[in-house]
């Protein structure tokens, strides 16, 4: 269970830079955009024999250069915090978002050459006309297993299109899940506190060895 929600996390936020020779964000709805582009990551994770092998460095160039441009991390960082976000000095503030980014990063990347015959099937858009925020939906079919894994994540538009910032997988939203831990290290050591958890934390996931590609 441990790596298929792994697997549905990294779909469901999959989102990479525009195809080639593709329309700018702003020309393509939200599901049709956000579809088109995590079938090009997940296909490249499937045909990738570096990403494939567990080559650390090429999974996280994937990551980094298709993923992680395309989610709003200040704001996913800013609803997680909460009021702490507003007591927070605008250091503390870019320090945070730097060291969740790192984290959420090390999450993607570790699914990435777990990817295998997953089969993701995207749900009728429901969303008023002219919505600026909506809610994309979608069921990830896994070999052998008859119930689909149910999938929901928020995007927003913005000037350069639209984004994610936050995802419901088995039922259990990223920003809720991560709120209560932050709320528990602020409580025991303030906004550092914090920053100095995620970034030992961060510190461990890259002294681990590589993945083998295969699943556990």
């Amino acid at each position: 269970m441990k790596i298929l929600t792994k697997l549905v996390f990294l779909a469901s936020l999959a989102l990479g830079t525009l195809a080639f020779a593709a329309p700018a964000p702003s020309e393509e709805a939200p599901d049709v955009l956000i579809k088109r582009i995590t079938m090009e990551v997940l296909d490249t994770a499937r045909t990738d024999k570096a990403i494939k092998a567990g080559d650390r460095r090429r999974i996280h160039q994937l990551v980094d250069n298709l993923i992680l441009p395309h989610i709003d991390f200040e704001r996913t960082t800013e609803l997680t915090l909460g009021r702490h976000w507003r007591e927070a000095t605008p250091q503390q503030r870019a320090q945070v978002t730097k060291e969740f980014r790192a984290l959420l990063m090390y999450t993607y990347a570790g699914a990435l050459s777990q990817v295998g015959d997953q089969k993701v099937v995207f749900r009728p858009l429901r969303a008023e006309p002219g919505a600026t925020e909506v809610e994309v939906r979608f069921d990830v079919l896994q070999p052998r297993n008859p119930d689909p894994v149910q999938v929901t994540y928020r995007v927003y538009k913005t000037p350069d299109g639209w984004k994610v910032y936050d995802v419901n997988v088995l039922g259990v939203w990223l920003i809720e899940t991560y709120k209560e831990s932050f709320s528990a290290e602020i409580a025991n050591g303030g906004i550092d506190g914090l920053i100095h958890t995620l970034s030992e934390k961060n510190k461990r996931l890259a002294a681990q060895p590589p993945q083998d590609g295969k699943a556990s």
